[in-house]
């Protein structure tokens, strides 16, 4: 995700180093939480579900193996790029700490962020 240009201040300098180091070193190209591949076209049901090609089943949203859905998947679901961003899990840009740091796709990273911005709010 790109950085707000308000909140570039609150980033080290060498951000770009550090998040290619958690999403593509550390992570594999893989999001933390759900296992969904950078760079790759993701078929999904838009409730977590979606098609691991590489393993040949399906996961649900925490990355675990899945039953294939009952529903028509043809009429619910759709592809989308799996993209990858690293997030602050204690929600403090200044704070970059590896241990601080993990590699989510946009759906874990907004699950994982919700919360934190109803609180905002």
């Amino acid at each position: 995700m790109p950085i707000r240009p308000e909140h570039v201040f609150l980033y080290p300098i060498d951000w770009p180093q550090l998040s290619h180091l958690v999403r593509f070193v550390r992570a594999g190209g893989r999001c933390e939480h759900c296992a969904r591949p950078y760079g790759q076209r993701v078929f999904h049901m838009g409730d977590g579900r979606w098609w691991n090609k590489s393993r040949s089943y399906w996961r649900i949203g925490d990355g675990r193996r899945d039953r294939r859905p009952t529903e028509n998947i043809l009429d619910s679901g759709k592809w989308t790029p799996a993209v990858l961003a690293c997030a602050h899990l204690n929600h403090d840009p200044s704070d970059s700490a590896l241990n601080q740091l993990a590699a989510l796709c946009p759906r874990c990273h907004m699950m994982y962020d919700g919360p934190e911005h109803r609180r905002r709010r």
